[in-house]
Formats: structure tokens, C-alpha cells, sequence
């Protein structure tokens, strides 16, 4: 017997069946639609997939390089992350305790056949899904379920998946679906003649077509991959297309057999990456072939030969893994890099003595290491490992710009008063005059701070203390400890003056071999030293405050006064990390202006300045500081820095020339400094500037100058920065130094850009490097076009100028195709000679 089921005529017209159905089971499993073609949320978006270190960022930069993963060091997607997508990994399934709300012109219920059959605009609402249909039937003896008519599901994510046909079993293990169409929350589309879902898990899908990119009706999209069948399995989270050809713009380009690649939802998967074609004047035409090993959850290796016309094969294998070990959590990497090096195919530039040693096995090591022990302990390393100095910067796997190595391993602890670093360095230069010299071990360098919890005196107490010893193969060797304790209280009177008065005692012991006098001019074979200063001083403010309709501000005269021991005995300690004195106004009121512990300020100094600050009620901001310093007393050691051999200190420059120990021309070195000044402006969130100068106390001529500034004015990104610094020959710098480093992207339509980067040496006007670049990009494809110009080189190493020629294809899903030649000489009507 079949009984009908009806509403009523009402008034309002015809009123639709409206049931809930929280115990069917059938409809319940028919918003599992999600599950039956593996449409839908995935664990995440592709990401990159190389175990490089993580790799600096150019301020300067802005859009017009691709921006770089800080984890993985490779360009990333110009693609937004999608969580799902047309083809996502394993779904969500509905909560089945949640209640089924159906909606339909007519019910009826076949009690002969078991069956229940919804008729007339059908909706199902469950779970935040909804499907739709002209009719639905749900067979209990055959425990199918068959949707028929317009068939539509919307999903959670925003998916939407149309048919004309719907057959599946009740538990959706298997299912079939005809004339489908689906349509991501990203707009991108998957059509296919037919689709059947197999083991509850893969889906086929005949005579397919898939694509990200958006069209107009009947013209076909930018580009789709079409084939006769393509397998989704999203437990593998992989997609597989068999006999297949890409399309653009609806011719076919080229036809594969079969290809795969991972789907939306795969972060790691083994297999073949897109591979890098380019040719370059000192490699020639070289093709890069990576390939990706996913060996554990926690664990990848990236294998990536690279062919070289001029060299033979650039062997390049990188290895990376995260470990979690008790309580000991973090990730380490290695990448190795070599080659078997015909030195007769090295540039000419290179000496012949130079060739033979290049000559057989060249490569390197790199580790990296980050590891936390505990809430407070951390632990790592950063060590690179070369057979020589050249070959990683002439294989281009560094900056031509890279003049000195520094391998470190280091453990550190960090409370909230405590802080406790273990550091081991090995350091060597990359220049050409570089030798064994040059090159040294710092094992190790200790360094404490601690700050008692509770105030000493109304004040603070802290405690600082620092161990270094240094080794080298030909030079000084030296092992300094050194400790000082602090204390400093502020007070502030009824009218708001601040007074801060502080005191300080440092001592140390350091002990050398192979050291120099500076003033005797002779060697010391061995010697001890030690020294000791005490200071105390005030340091004086008195802000005066005006609160406008603008906003507040506030002008702070600051005094300082510091008396010290007059003078030490260090000018025969040699220095290591004292010899970059950099005076500007971050300096003007520290205690003491040394970069670092083997130079101890003396005598009795007075630090005097003004800033000025205004805080916008809108959140702009600006901050102007100005001061100056005087030597009142006992010895100044900026003054007379001394001379010493290079060959002793590690020092650059002439074998056998003397080299000062730090500038003489600091600024500080007469009894009334350079004045300083610096400038922070922010006015809006789109405009900032940074300035910093120093000007000689006597003609106000400038010394020292850098300043930085960036301008965002909504498609127009622009920043810049310049730097200048006077001659002075006693650091090399036998004229003034100018250079200025700028950035611009202009954002012409919705998808095209140009942008430029330019660093110019004023003082040579000329330009040391060039970047342009035109990009277009839109919802499924971007393609960048990159000409550069690197006047940078050094023969010696084999490093040369050069002009390049970058394509980069990104294909959303599929990943992108990079092209870079150099050889681009006749293209410009120019013949490029080294420099």
C-alpha cells in the first residue's frame, strides 16, 4: 500500500512538507555527500616542501621579490592558503547526533517496496549542509539512497557540487554521480562526465576538466588540465590523471600519459618537483631536477642534481627533521652540496696556482639546529663547512656579497632575572687578501646577567659577566674573564624632575700570546693584565609636558655625569670585540660607548641632550633627539687607539701594514664630541622615517649619516635608504663612501605590477646592482618577469658581473616553473666585461 502524504491549500499558496528526520539513517548519510567524492576541508594548503634553512629577508624587498618561507627558504605561493578546495584531503563527517531537517512539495511513503520518496523542490538541511533535488528516494531493502533533478550540495566550506544523477549506499562506501559539477569556495571547478566513489575512499572521475581559473560563459579558462580519467584518493592526498593535456585558453599545449601531483590538502608527498632551467654566464645552461622524499611524519629529504654545461653535475642533497625527545623539542638540518671539479673549466681570472688547488672534489656542509630543552633552555647551532672560499658564492648557493663566515653552536637560559649564554665561534673571512690569519676560534664565549628580585637600597642591583677565549692558527691568542656589578635608583621630585643617580665597579683578567705594544712598537711574546675601574654618576631629566586637540607633547632636557677611574693600563690587551665604534645618539647616554669588553672607558665624561616627542592622537608619531659629549677628566680612550700589526690581530689589509685598533675618528676622540642627532618619524601608518647623523663639533661638516624611509600610498609601495661616511684612512676609507639602496612596486591594474630595486655608489655613480620587474597575476596564474644587473665581482674568485633574465610561472595547485638565463648580452647591444 503507498500512502500520500499532502499539505493543505493555505491562503498563502502552496505550503511544502516540512519534517524533521532525526532518526532516519538514510538521510542522515545523504549530507555525507562531502565524504562520497573526497570534496571539501583538507588538513591544510600545499606548502613548500624544501628543507632549506631559513633565509633573511631584504627589507627592502617589498613585493618585488617573492617573499621567502622563513622556515623552508624558498619563494612562496603568490596564492592565498585555501583550507579545502575542489579536490581537498579527508572530510568532515556530520555529526550524526545532530537532527535532519527535511523540506519538499510532497512525502511519500512506499510501505510495499520500504521506500520513502521526497518529491518537488527537495531540501535537506544537516549539520550546515543542504541538499537539494528535485527528488530523493531512500530505498531501506536495497539501502540506497538516489537523488534526481538539479541535484545540488552545498557544503560547509563553501563548496558546491551540482549533478543531474546521485546513487549511493547508505553507508557511501560506494556511489555514483552523473553530468558532475563542482565549484570550490575558491572558484575552482572540476566538471566530469561521470564520477564513482570506490572503498569508501578514492573517486574516479571520466572525461574530466579541472581548473582554478574563473571564465566568462562559453569562453574557456586561462588554463585547465583535461584527461580521461583522474583518480582522487585523499587518504594518499594525491591526484592522478591518466592520459592527459594541458589547455590554455582552450588549445591543447601539451599531452602527457599520466602525471601526478599532490592534492589542496597535501603538505609533503613524494615525488618529482617542477624543474629549474636557466643559463648563466660562468655555469652556463644548467637544469635542476629536484626530487622530494617524504620519509617520516617528522622527517623529508630533497635530492636535487643540477646539470651544468661548463661544470658537469652540482650534486645537492638537503635533509631536515624534527625531534621530540622527552622533553627536548625542536629541528635540525643538512644540506650537502658538491661537485667534481675540471679547474680547466674555471674563468681565467683565476690564477693557475689557485686552479690547482680548485682542481677534483669542491663542496660544502651546512647544519642548522634549534632545539628547546626546558621552558628556560634552548639549544642550537648555524655551521657551514666549505672546501674552499669560492665555491659557494661562484654556484650561486650564497650572495656574491658575503665577505666573512662565522659557524656558531650556543646553549642559553632565560628566566625573568637570570639569563645565562654558552657560545662557540669559528670565524673566517672571504676576501681575497684573507688568510690563516684571519681565521679564528672563539671556544668558548660565557656570558651572565642577573638582577636580584628585591631592591638593594630602593634600587636595582645587577650583576654581569663575560668570558671569551680566542685562538688562531697564526696570531694572537688571548683568554679574557671579566665582571661587573651595577646599581641604580630613580627619583622623582614634586615639580617632575628625574634623578637617577647609578653606580658601577668592572674588573678583569686577560692573558695573551703573540700580542703588541702599541706604544713601545714591539711584539709580547706573553703577558697578564689586569684592570679594574669604578664610576658613579646622575643622569638629570625634566620633561616638560603640553597635552593639545593633536595630541601630547614633550620635551625632555636629559644632563648625565659619570666619573670614572682616570685611567687603566689596556692599551697592550689586545682588541677583539671592542673595534666597531659607531657613536650616534643610541650611544648618548650609555654608561659606557665599546662596542664590547676588551676596551673600558675612563676618565670623567658629561652626555648632555634634548629630545623633543609628539604622540598624535590619531597614532602618528615623532621623535627628535639631539646631544652631545664631553671628556672633562683623566684619560679618554677614544683618543690614541693605537696601531697594530694585522698579521697579529686578524685584521684585513696589507700583510705586514699596521692596523688601527679602532677608529681615531670616532667622534669621541676630542674633549668635545661630534654632535648627534636622530630622527624617528612616523606621521601615519603609511609614511616612516629614520635618520640618524653626526657632525663634526668645529665646521658642523657631516661625518656619519643613514637614514631610511618607506611610503606606502595604496597601489604605489615605495622605500629607500642611503648611507654616507667620511674618508678615513686609518679604517681604508681613502675617500667618502655614498650609496643608496631604493625599492618601488607600482600596482598598475587588478593584475598587472612593475617594480624596481636599485643600490647606486654615489661617490663612482654607478650602479652596483639593478632589479626590474613586470608581473601579472591573477586568480589561478602568475608569471614574473625579473631583469637584473650585478656589476658586483672579483676575478680572483671567479665571481663576475653579469645581466639575468628571470621567468617564474606559478600554476595554482600545481606549483610553478622558474627559467633564469644570463646570457643576455646581444638582447641589450652591450658586451659585458668583469669588472
Amino acid at each position: 500500500m503507498m500512502r500520500i502524504v499532502r499539505q493543505p491549500q493555505t491562503p498563502q499558496g502552496q505550503a511544502r512538507a516540512r519534517v524533521a528526520l532525526a532518526a532516519a539513517r538514510g538521510y542522515v548519510h545523504c549530507l555525507m555527500l562531502l565524504g562520497l567524492l573526497g570534496f571539501g576541508s583538507g588538513a591544510a594548503s600545499a606548502q613548500s616542501t624544501n628543507p632549506n634553512p631559513a633565509a633573511a629577508v631584504n627589507p627592502f624587498q617589498l613585493n618585488l621579490i617573492a617573499p621567502v618561507d622563513p622556515r623552508t627558504g624558498r619563494p612562496m605561493s603568490s596564492f592565498p592558503v585555501q583550507q579545502g578546495g575542489v579536490l581537498g584531503g579527508p572530510t568532515k563527517k556530520p555529526d550524526k547526533a545532530q537532527p535532519l531537517l527535511l523540506e519538499g512539495d510532497e512525502l511519500i511513503y512506499d510501505t510495499k517496496r520500504n521506500r520513502v520518496v521526497a518529491r518537488g523542490n527537495v531540501q535537506i538541511y544537516f549539520d550546515d549542509y543542504i541538499l537539494t533535488g528535485d527528488q530523493i528516494t531512500y530505498d531501506q531493502n536495497a539501502n540506497t539512497l538516489t537523488a534526481e533533478g538539479n541535484v545540488q550540495v552545498r557544503e560547509p566550506n563553501g563548496n558546491i557540487l551540482r549533478g543531474d544523477k546521485l546513487i549511493t549506499t547508505d553507508d557511501f562506501r560506494d556511489a555514483f554521480i552523473r553530468s558532475l559539477s563542482v565549484v570550490g569556495k575558491d572558484d575552482t571547478r572540476l566538471v566530469a562526465r561521470q564520477a564513482v566513489r570506490k572503498d569508501g575512499n578514492v573517486t574516479e572521475f571520466e572525461q574530466g576538466k579541472f581548473t582554478p581559473c574563473k571564465s566568462d560563459p562559453g569562453q574557456p579558462p586561462l588554463w585547465c588540465v583535461s584527461a580521461q580519467r583522474i583518480v582522487h584518493d585523499p587518504q594518499a592526498a594525491s591526484i592522478v590523471y591518466q592520459d592527459a593535456q594541458f589547455e590554455l585558453l582552450g588549445v591543447p599545449v601539451f599531452w602527457l600519459p599520466f602525471f601526478s601531483h599532490g592534492d589542496p590538502s597535501a603538505t609533503r608527498r613524494t615525488g618529482v618537483l617542477i624543474p629549474e632551467i636557466g643559463s648563466t654566464t660562468a655555469l652556463g645552461t644548467y637544469v635542476k631536477v629536484p626530487y622530494y622524499v617524504a620519509v617520516s611524519q617528522s622527517a623529508d629529504l630533497l635530492f636535487q642534481p643540477s646539470y651544468l654545461s661548463k661544470h658537469g653535475t652540482l650534486w645537492q642533497g638537503d635533509w631536515r627533521q624534527r625531534l621530540a625527545i622527552g622533553g627536548i623539542r625542536g629541528e635540525y638540518t643538512v644540506k650537502l652540496a658538491g661537485i667534481d671539479q675540471d679547474a680547466s673549466t674555471l674563468p681565467n681570472t683565476i690564477d693557475a696556482a689557485q686552479k690547482a688547488r680548485l682542481d677534483g672534489w669542491r663542496g660544502s656542509v651546512q647544519t642548522t639546529g634549534a632545539f628547546s630543552l626546558s621552558s628556560w633552555w634552548s639549544f642550537g647551532w648555524d655551521v657551514t663547512l666549505e672546501s674552499d672560499d669560492s665555491f659557494r658564492r661562484f654556484y650561486k648557493l650564497d650572495g656574491v656579497l658575503s665577505t666573512s663566515r662565522v659557524n656558531t653552536i650556543y646553549t642559553q637560559g632565560i628566566s625573568e632575572r637570570n639569563y645565562f649564554g654558552a657560545r662557540l665561534y669559528q670565524m673566517g673571512g672571504l676576501l681575497v687578501q684573507d688568510s690563516s690569519n684571519t681565521h679564528s676560534k672563539v671556544m668558548p664565549v660565557l656570558d651572565y646577567n642577573y638582577i636580584v628580585g628585591q631592591p638593594v637600597l630602593g634600587g636595582e642591583l645587577g650583576f654581569n659577566a663575560n668570558f671569551t677565549n680566542l685562538t688562531r692558527q697564526d696570531g694572537t691568542d688571548s683568554a679574557r674573564v671579566s665582571a661587573d656589578a651595577n646599581w641604580r635608583r630613580k627619583f622623582v621630585d614634586p615639580i617632575g624632575q628625574v634623578f637617577t643617580p647609578f653606580v658601577l665597579a668592572r674588573g678583569d683578567v686577560t692573558k695573551f700570546t703573540n700580542g703588541f705594544d702599541p706604544d713601545l712598537g714591539v711584539g709580547i711574546v706573553e703577558d697578564t693584565v689586569t684592570r679594574g675601574v669604578g664610576a658613579a654618576g646622575i643622569t638629570y631629566s625634566y620633561p616638560f609636558v603640553a597635552n593639545t586637540s593633536a595630541g601630547s607633547h614633550v620635551v625632555e632636557p636629559v644632563g648625565q655625569v659619570i666619573a670614572r677611574t682616570a685611567s687603566v693600563s689596556q692599551r697592550i690587551i689586545p682588541n677583539e670585540d671592542a673595534r666597531s665604534l659607531v657613536w650616534d645618539d643610541t650611544l648618548l647616554f650609555d654608561t659606557d660607548k665599546f662596542s664590547g669588553w676588551d676596551r673600558i672607558e675612563t676618565g670623567t665624561r658629561a652626555n648632555v641632550g634634548v629630545q623633543y616627542t609628539f604622540q598624535s592622537n590619531k597614532g602618528g608619531y615623532a621623535r627628535l633627539i639631539a646631544g652631545q659629549s664631553f671628556h672633562l677628566a683623566g684619560e679618554n680612550p677614544y683618543k690614541n687607539p693605537g696601531l697594530v700589526p694585522d698579521s697579529l690581530n686578524g685584521a684585513t689589509g696589507v700583510a705586514g701594514s699596521l692596523v688601527s685598533n679602532f677608529s681615531p675618528r670616532s667622534g669621541l676622540n676630542t674633549d668635545y664630541s661630534d654632535y648627534v642627532l636622530g630622527a624617528y618619524l612616523a606621521p601615519t601608518q603609511n609614511f616612516k622615517v629614520v635618520a640618524q647623523g653626526r657632525f663634526d663639533e668645529q665646521s658642523l661638516s657631516l661625518r656619519r649619516a643613514n637614514m631610511f624611509t618607506a611610503l606606502n600610498l595604496g597601489p604605489l609601495q615605495l622605500a629607500g635608504q642611503y648611507s654616507y661616511s667620511a674618508s678615513d684612512p686609518t679604517l681604508n676609507l681613502l675617500t667618502t663612501q655614498q650609496e643608496l639602496v631604493t625599492a618601488a612596486t607600482l600596482k598598475l591594474t587588478d593584475r598587472w605590477s612593475i617594480g624596481t630595486q636599485l643600490r647606486y655608489d654615489i661617490d663612482e655613480r654607478a650602479f652596483l646592482q639593478q632589479l626590474y620587474q613586470v608581473k601579472y597575476s591573477d586568480e589561478c596564474f602568475v608569471l614574473t618577469a625579473t631583469y637584473g644587473d650585478n656589476s658586483i665581482s672579483n676575478p680572483a674568485l671567479g665571481i663576475i658581473s653579469d645581466r639575468s633574465l628571470m621567468l617564474r610561472f606559478e600554476f595554482k595547485h600545481l606549483g610553478d616553473y622558474k627559467y633564469k638565463t644570463s646570457i643576455l648580452d646581444s638582447a641589450f647591444g652591450t658586451t659585458q666585461v668583469p669588472r
